[in-house]
């Protein structure tokens, strides 16, 4: 199953048509207060599961998102949660270049897991 994020639906919707699968049903809103909320309009259970999110500006926005979606999915018991992220946010800091400096790529990874994602397809 294939679900778009709102980071590049024109994206999203490209990929579902080379595939020939239809973009799965998922309502995403921010609240007044900039929360954001996901629920899957239809049942994902025992489903492999593919989210398209990129990276692109508002870029912590998008990951919040991706990992909100993401946690859904996971309670909502897909089998397995696939992040495709066409642009991997925080890239470019993938290592310490100088002291008191984080890596803020792994963090990013790290959280991407900790939400339930099981794979991450990235360019």
């Amino acid at each position: 199953m294939l679900f778009a994020g709102r980071s590049n639906p024109a994206l999203a919707s490209a990929i579902a048509r080379h595939l020939g699968v239809e973009l799965g049903d998922v309502r995403l809103e921010t609240f007044g207060n900039g929360e954001m909320y996901c629920r899957y309009g239809e049942s994902i259970r025992g489903a492999d599961v593919f989210i398209v999110q990129s990276g692109s500006a508002p870029v912590n926005d998008h990951i919040l998102e991706l990992l909100v979606m993401i946690n859904a999915a996971r309670l909502a018991s897909a089998h397995r949660i696939t992040a495709v992220m066409p642009l991997f946010p925080y890239a470019r800091q993938d290592k310490k270049s100088a002291a008191r400096e984080p890596i803020s790529a792994r963090m990013l990874a790290d959280m991407v897991q900790a939400a339930g994602a099981d794979r991450v397809l990235t360019m």
